[in-house]
Order: C-alpha cells, then structure tokens, then sequence
C-alpha cells in the first residue's frame, strides 16, 4: 500500500464531505452572515481538500 494514494483519498474524501456539508448550507440557508460565512469556509477548504487529494492521487506513480 502506498501512504500518499491512501492520504490522497482520505484529503478527496474530506473535500466531497465539505463540499456536500456547503451545499447543504447553501440550500437551508436564511441569508445570515454566520450562514455565509460557514458556507464560505467548508465550501474553500472542502474544494482545497478535494483538489489537494486527486493531485496527490494522480501524480503518484504505483511501485510494486
């Protein structure tokens, strides 16, 4: 097993969570700015999370 693919997934897996936590902020949300700020910061870091790991993924060679 490769540590990075296995970092790499975990980093894309908390990015679709905070991508999908964001959405769901989005569509319950009444307009606060505590609301937009939340969905600002778990919308950022999710998709950060999300690019950071499938580059991780992609970029590391399999050595068996």
């Amino acid at each position: 097993m490769n540590l990075k693919r296995i970092f790499g997934a975990v980093l894309t897996v908390l990015g679709i969570v905070g991508l999908i936590y964001a959405a769901v902020l989005f569509v319950n949300g009444a307009g606060d700015t505590k609301d937009f700020k939340a969905l600002a910061i778990y919308g950022i870091l999710g998709f950060v999370f999300f690019i950071a790991g499938i580059s991780l993924v992609r970029t590391t060679k399999d050595e068996s």
